[in-house]
């Protein structure tokens, strides 16, 4: 029986980056997740993976911006999934050279490690957020880049750099595009796991952002699925492939879906905090997916309006879990 491929994670500690590790272990992979060292020894979002899964993943602490840290993770590995980036759009509006040092120079250490290593496939984690608004719909991958925040302008440099690797030295490169990712484990900053967590704290009042742009929400589990696949695909290498729902749907409509999903009435503030500067703002958003279907054989099993159902009434079950835990956990001082 042929060994079990070696896989790296970069970001295996965030949201995204946990479920494709949990998956790939599923997958049978032998998995190895770099995450970001922090002095309480946490794991970000591995936490939250079942206990059979965490204990069959092997842990390697470091900095992606750190040269030597980021070679040393990817010695020994066949293929490596690079999430490991700064994502809060909001932040980088403040911060910019941190997301240059992290999401551009960050990239370039694991480009020039898979040059070095012959790393046998190399799948780079890109945004919808390259695009900007959308100019045409549905937006395939050949849509204008549009940077309307520091955020994307780093991504699209990234993804940049990433294909020039493929071109110039070879690096068996694909770039995977995932439009509005949500579920279990996301950052209750972002808009879903905002409305729900504040519905699941007995809030009846909302505050959110603006509530007209629409979004092509893809469940996690579907855009995991789709990394994995880009990885098996030997037509994808060198691409930039979407992985997206091909659904469109508005922030103000999925309040009101996920107000259905868990049986509450709400009303909405407006949050000045969560508004994006007025020409920074993505006002539509809708993937292209008929490449990935070609190059990679794969389909969101969560599509249409009954699949972003399912997967909200998944997301918001999962949420709703965690907040009775923590307050069990306060009450009997566990």
């Amino acid at each position: 029986m042929a060994l079990a491929k070696k896989v790296l994670v970069t970001g295996a500690d965030g949201f995204i980056g946990s479920h494709l590790a949990e998956l790939l272990v599923r997958e049978g992979y032998s998995v190895r997740a770099f995450v970001c060292y922090n002095s309480s020894s946490t794991l970000g979002s591995l936490d939250n993976c079942d206990d059979d899964i965490r204990r069959s993943i092997e842990i390697c602490t470091g900095d992606i911006r750190d040269v030597q840290s980021v070679r040393a993770a990817m010695t020994g590995c066949e293929i490596v999934f690079h999430l490991a980036a700064l994502i809060g759009i909001p932040y980088s509006y403040q911060v910019p050279e941190s997301y240059v040092d992290t999401n551009l120079g960050g990239t370039l250490n694991v480009l020039q490690a898979a040059r070095d290593l012959g790393i046998e496939r190399l799948v780079q984690a890109s945004t919808c957020d390259v695009y900007g608004s959308a100019r045409f719909m549905p937006m395939t991958e050949e849509h204008p880049l549009q940077a309307k925040s520091p955020y994307a302008a780093t991504k699209i440099a990234a993804d940049s750099l990433a294909i020039s690797f493929y071109h110039s030295f070879a690096v068996p490169v694909v770039v995977a595009r995932p439009f509005n990712t949500y579920g279990p484990r996301q950052s209750p900053r972002a808009v879903i796991p905002a409305i729900i967590c504040q519905i699941a704290a007995g809030q009846n009042i909302l505050r959110l952002g603006a509530l007209h742009p629409t979004r092509d929400f893809s469940f996690v589990q579907d855009i995991v699925r789709g990394f994995a696949c880009a990885a098996r695909s030997n037509e994808a290498i060198g691409q930039v492939i979407n992985l997206g729902s091909n659904f469109e749907v508005s922030i103000g409509d999925t309040v009101k879906l996920i107000a259905a999903v868990m049986n509450a009435e709400v009303t909405i503030e407006e949050d000045a905090t969560r508004m994006r500067p007025q020409t920074s703002e993505v006002e539509r958003l809708r993937a292209d997916i008929t490449k990935a279907e070609k190059l990679l054989a794969w389909r969101p099993e969560f599509s249409g309006l009954a699949g972003f159902r399912r997967g909200l009434r998944l997301t918001a079950e999962w949420y709703t879990r965690v907040s009775k835990g923590r307050e069990e956990a306060v009450l009997y001082h566990v």
